[in-house]
């Protein structure tokens, strides 16, 4: 997995001060997309230990909130397999720092048995995040008054609620704009 970027202090993916981790590749190429860098599983540079070490000694900060990863597209297979570690490190380490997650796929579409990007370790990943926003960016939806998102399909969704209930629970971010 690559890296494109970390930013240290982001609050518009997300609720708190959050480290945030953009992971390199997408093949969903959005038209309109923000950072169309990205989509080169080759942009950036290589997620290693060190830098792993870097991101998580960040992270133990008291004033973040927590983490999140998006990209390119976290749930790309080849991401899935390192993300998932991340997330098991930080869910040890750091069992009180939220985790949210972006994807341009649909969670019940894609992300599911059967799904297109559906992998051993899809499950794992969506029963640890707090939040996952989901769905393509449409540029003819785009509304820059709607919080933690860019166009009007996509979702904010309570992870947690919606893996014990079996049906998307939407969070209450989703009514907010700015």
């Amino acid at each position: 997995m690559n890296v494109g970027e970390i930013l240290e202090a982001d609050s518009a993916n997300g609720t708190g001060i959050r480290l945030t981790l953009f992971v390199s590749g997408c093949t969903n190429h959005c038209k309109g997309c923000f950072n169309e860098d990205t989509w080169d599983f080759n942009y950036g540079r290589p997620w290693t230990k060190e830098l792993e070490e870097f991101f998580m000694g960040k992270l133990s900060l008291p004033f973040y909130e927590g983490m999140t990863i998006l990209g390119g597209e976290p749930f790309e297979p080849s991401n899935q397999e390192e993300i998932v570690k991340l997330i098991r490190r930080v869910k040890k380490e750091l069992p009180d720092k939220t985790i949210w997650m972006y994807t341009g796929f649909v969670y019940e579409a894609d992300l599911v048995p059967g799904g297109r990007k559906y992998t051993d370790v899809t499950d794992e990943i969506l029963d640890s995040i707090d939040i996952l926003v989901d769905g393509p960016y449409v540029e003819e939806k785009k509304n820059v008054a709607l919080n933690f998102r860019g166009s009007e399909n996509q979702r904010i969704i309570e992870m947690k609620k919606t893996r014990e209930e079996g049906e998307i629970v939407l969070s209450p971010l989703n009514a907010l704009v700015r």
